[in-house]
């Protein structure tokens, strides 16, 4: 769908005007008058009806020929004076920011310039220092377009003295709310994932910058809706790289950075990472390996439903996922693994149990021998008695002899007892 932007009045630039907008700029006459022929063979192209995206073509042609940071090629060596001496800085920076501000001024008010183009065109604005209502005009023409953009040129350097990164994560944040801010009829699913599966290889490259803050890195994070992600491995990867550049996270942002993740989209790869992954908590781990196992709970579920034994209320059932073949050799060899784990588990069990018996057997025995040995020891080899002497009593023991075994068995009585002689 073509949108019409409306270019304010002190954007726009009419052909007559090119040299009093260089005025202020120190231009040789070749250059303004380049432009100024330009504006004017562009405006005659423009009545004969010639589409906007031809337009856009031409502007973008003209625009690499003068500055070759716009171009897709490798940027050409510094322009040279007719003279032949090296143009200055200060020269090539004024000659930068008048023919930026001028494509902006000149742009077809619709969405046929190319996104990228776009971006290399506010790139060049933010490192010339441009005046903001020209900036803010390319950023509003990006954001409608930013499911468009490749990370090649998203990924724009900061040219700002307060800024501590490398790369300018503040103004992608303004692209993605501009984007987000956008009515429902001008953005797409299509278009909202593409947007987010960006975002987070952008994270990614941001987070090897020491200098990024966490705050930043989660508001970035945060700024597209859960359902924007199909999954989550790209987010994942972007937030254990930051951890890796930042050792010194503590153990409560780490939980809050890992809230960012939905552990039920990860892939299994993703998951197998994160679970043996040291620098995530303890929690976040745990919590995916419990989405593993739901996930292998609901394939054995669905593949017994397949087999005939359907669940009496299939409306309940979850749709069934398409899995490439590398996910179900990788889900059959973890199935596999569980089940040797098990099986080696339940060994172990019986082993135990085992001996566990035989131990309460031979304890068993040993009782049981004892209740048998013990009187059979008291009525065969020790017998009681008991003696009187000098006021005192007391059970003594004495040796049995056969005779005396004899006579007890004979007579059926204990026999007589010895009396302590007098003498």
């Amino acid at each position: 769908m073509m949108k019409k932007l409306t270019i304010p009045e002190s954007i726009a630039v009419p052909a007559t005007s090119t040299a009093k907008l260089a005025s202020k700029y120190w231009l040789d006459d070749a250059c303004i008058l380049d432009m100024d022929h330009f504006i004017k063979n562009l405006s005659s192209i423009k009545a004969k009806g010639v589409r906007p995206d031809l337009i856009s073509s031409i502007i973008a042609n003209y625009a690499s020929k003068w500055l070759p940071d716009l171009s897709t090629d490798e940027p050409s060596k510094t322009p040279t004076s007719s003279e032949g001496s090296p143009e200055s800085v200060t020269a090539s920076w004024m000659k930068k920011r008048f023919f930026v501000e001028t494509l902006v001024g000149i742009l077809p008010p619709d969405d046929s310039v190319p996104c990228n183009f776009l971006l290399r065109l506010l790139r060049t604005a933010n490192m010339v220092g441009v005046e903001l209502n020209y900036r803010a005009e390319l950023e509003k023409r990006i954001s409608w377009q930013l499911d468009q953009a490749s990370l090649k040129e998203l990924m724009i350097p900061s040219f700002s003295h307060t800024c501590g990164t490398l790369l300018d994560v503040e103004l992608v944040l303004r692209l993605v709310h501009r984007f987000m801010n956008l009515d429902e009829g001008s953005k797409s699913g299509s278009a909202l994932v593409k947007v987010a599966k960006m975002v987070d290889s952008y994270l990614a490259e941001a987070a090897l910058d020491s200098n990024l803050q966490m705050l930043e890195f989660i508001t970035l994070a945060g700024a597209l809706p859960s359902h924007a992600r199909v999954t989550d491995d790209g987010l994942y990867r972007a937030i254990d790289t930051y951890l890796k550049v930042h050792p010194g996270v503590p153990k409560q942002e780490r939980k809050i950075l890992f809230r960012l993740i939905d552990s039920q989209k990860l892939s299994p790869e993703a998951s197998f990472h994160a679970a043996q992954n040291e620098r995530l908590p303890v929690r976040a781990v745990i919590q995916v390996l419990f989405s593993e196992q739901t996930k292998l709970n609901r394939q054995f579920e669905w593949s017994g439903s397949f087999n005939g034994a359907r669940s009496p209320k299939p409306v309940l059932e979850p749709p069934v996922r398409c899995l490439s073949k590398r996910d179900l050799e990788n889900q059959q060899m973890e199935i596999k693994k569980l089940r040797e784990d098990v099986l080696r588990l339940q060994t172990q069990c019986n082993s135990m149990q085992g001996q566990i018996e035989r131990l309460t057997e031979k304890k068993k025995g040993f009782l049981r021998w004892r209740k048998l040995a013990v009187p059979l020891f008291q009525s065969v080899n020790v017998v009681g008695r008991f003696e009187e002497g000098e006021g005192e009593g007391k059970l003594g023991f004495e040796r049995q002899t056969p005779v005396n075994m004899k006579t007890k068995l004979v007579h059926g009585r204990t026999p007589t007892r010895w009396r302590k002689s007098m003498s």
